[in-house]
């Protein structure tokens, strides 16, 4: 089951087909994290689904309080037949959302009330994507693992990072427009 699983999370968080592959580590909570991931959609027009492929990938971090909890959320979307759009909308709901899953200050605040169940409350209310079931399957740990493991063998410690080809790009920023993002990459604009 766990093979299934991987094998749906993987094409769910794989946008385009390109040779070129850029591997985009995300805390969803992280504002520049929601920043990068903002501009995905646009960087994916701009070169183009044949030119580029985009990983989307999962790093949690424990000062986001709540990260491992959406991570986990974010995973179970990715096993849906449809996983690709539920993926994107949780991750997007999340980044209009921020400061219903974000500690001020990563320490206090309103969210020190918010249990785990009420955070998958909110999830699925903003999303409208329902995965609490799968969310409870222990298989469902593996993928966790598997994305901390591939950024831990990479070196990557924060979000967002990026990574092109295999080697991590330090120059990339979220802070980048989407037309730097395509000089960094080396990409020509696509005639779609």
């Amino acid at each position: 089951m766990t093979d299934t699983l991987f094998r749906h999370s993987e094409q769910s968080l794989t946008w385009g087909k390109g040779e070129l592959v850029l591997d985009v580590f995300l805390e969803p909570t992280c504002p520049f994290s929601a920043l990068a991931f903002n501009k995905l959609p646009a960087l994916l027009n701009a070169a183009g689904p044949e030119q580029l492929q985009i990983k989307i990938r999962l790093q949690s971090q424990p000062w986001h309080m709540f990260s491992g909890i959406i991570v986990r959320y974010i995973l179970a979307a990715s096993t849906l037949n449809e996983g690709q759009s539920a993926v994107k909308t949780v991750m997007q709901s999340v980044a209009d959302h921020r400061e219903e899953f974000e500690f001020i200050d990563h320490c206090r605040g309103p969210n020190l009330h918010t249990t785990p169940e009420q955070l998958l409350q909110r999830l699925v209310s903003y999303s409208g994507v329902d995965v609490r079931e799968i969310f409870d399957q222990t298989d469902l740990q593996d993928l966790v693992k598997r994305q901390a493991k591939y950024a831990r063998q990479n070196g990557i410690h924060v979000s967002p990072s990026f990574m092109v080809n295999g080697l991590v790009q330090p120059d990339i920023s979220s802070q980048d427009s989407v037309e730097e993002w395509m000089k960094k990459l080396g990409l020509a604009q696509s005639n779609q």
